[in-house]
């Protein structure tokens, strides 16, 4: 029964990762036909990020009382129905509005998973499945560029993931008794392996976020997470604009070879599921930032767009090992009973990111150019590394 909950976990992680480089990829198609700056997207991924800050904060609490199965399906369900409403979205404030509903089903839905996953299966597992979230972003823009390039519209994408979406929601409803059951048989065997301790039977309590950004070493993590989502978030949604308006590559094709960076990220989470066997959550991570700074130096070099190509898809293999190891690193630097709170503030740290950096690249973006990208990602990228310095310590 292990396995085939892994399988629908790794499902689950496909699912998410399915509409978030959308935005990105269809951007530079979307815009004009709504009258609306280029910088606007940023609008829309701060209304997203906003939603998912606040159901992460509060996942500590909601998946204690509902359960990790019934919050992956609630969540999928609520995106699903956002992207439904991308595609039949008349104007740009209705896509402002079914955001709200994109945001909220993201946040919860990734606490749960990547706790659940941290505290039971090893490093390895955690790469992985992360893998497969890329697989899911990898397919979104290549589904996007198959639909603009076939002569339809930006819309036609966005059905045929809202539809793709709704099934892998309506397969994982199907599948709640057994995650049911599997919570009640881990708790069983926790009860057997501390047959002496009380407290080790018992679910943690839920933290306040006051209490938890005390925790040594939560406050750099928060940072790390901050940093991370600009890293990979503004070169998600920007990379394709950065292609079309700065490397002069066309729509259709820009919007495809957005997806590198989804690529890069998914080719390398599968290669650091085996390097974990060997290498520590630490070194991992120290790997991604020497191949990200490879990857930034690319984008500069002047020609052609497919150099550009190539250092966004090096980028994503250099963010592929970060996030994992950041959060199967969360159980045992902060403690298994803490985790799930730790993780939390990680992911809405990530969002706050994502609320706030790429809007903000939109506007220099808009009001100087968009080939300032590389410089954005690199000062990012040092402090981040600036904070692993400082967390070095607090790994095991």
């Amino acid at each position: 029964m292990t396995n085939l909950l892994l399988a629908l976990i790794y499902l689950a992680f496909i699912s998410l990762g399915l509409p978030d480089s959308l935005l990105g990829s269809a951007w530079p198609e979307i815009y004009p036909g709504f009258g609306v700056q280029v910088s606007y997207a940023g609008i829309i991924s701060m209304i997203i990020s906003l939603g998912t800050v606040t159901s992460s904060l509060l996942s500590d609490r909601i998946i204690s009382r509902l359960g990790t199965g019934k919050v992956i399906v609630i969540s999928g369900l609520l995106t699903a129905l956002a992207i439904l409403g991308f595609a039949l979205a008349p104007n740009f404030w209705v896509l402002c509005l079914c955001s709200i509903p994109y945001g909220l089903g993201a946040g919860s839905v990734d606490v749960a998973l990547n706790n659940y996953v941290a505290l039971h299966f090893k490093s390895t597992h955690m790469n992985w499945l992360h893998c497969c979230w890329g697989i899911g972003a990898t397919i979104g823009p290549y589904v996007m560029g198959i639909a603009l390039s076939g002569g339809g519209s930006w819309q036609s994408g966005y059905w045929y993931i809202a539809l793709t979406q709704l099934g892998i929601t309506a397969l994982l409803f199907f599948s709640l008794p057994l995650w049911k059951r599997h919570e009640q048989e881990d708790s069983s065997v926790s009860a057997e392996e501390s047959p002496g301790s009380d407290s080790d039977s018992e679910p943690a309590r839920p933290l306040k976020l006051s209490q938890t950004v005390r925790i040594t070493g939560v406050k750099e993590v928060m940072t790390c997470f901050f940093c991370y989502a600009l890293m990979e978030q503004t070169a998600g949604v920007w990379g394709g604009t950065y292609l079309k308006l700065f490397k002069g590559m066309d729509g259709a094709a820009a919007a495809a070879f957005a997806g590198m960076l989804f690529l890069g990220i998914t080719l390398g989470r599968a290669a650091s599921g085996f390097l974990a066997i060997r290498y520590s959550d630490q070194q991992l991570i120290r790997m991604g930032i020497i191949l990200t700074a490879v990857g930034i130096l690319i984008l500069v070099i002047p020609g052609s767009a497919i150099i550009a190509v190539c250092g966004i898809m090096i980028i994503g293999l250099g963010c592929a090992p970060m996030y994992p190891a950041m959060i199967h690193a969360a159980p045992q630097i902060f403690g298994r009973d803490r985790s799930r709170a730790v993780i939390g503030v990680q992911m809405a740290s990530y969002f706050v990111g994502v609320f706030v950096l790429p809007p903000l690249f939109g506007l220099i973006a808009q009001y100087l150019s968009v080939g300032f990208l590389p410089v954005y990602l690199a000062l990012s990228l040092g402090v981040f590394a600036l904070m692993q310095r400082r967390l070095a310590p607090l790994y095991v």
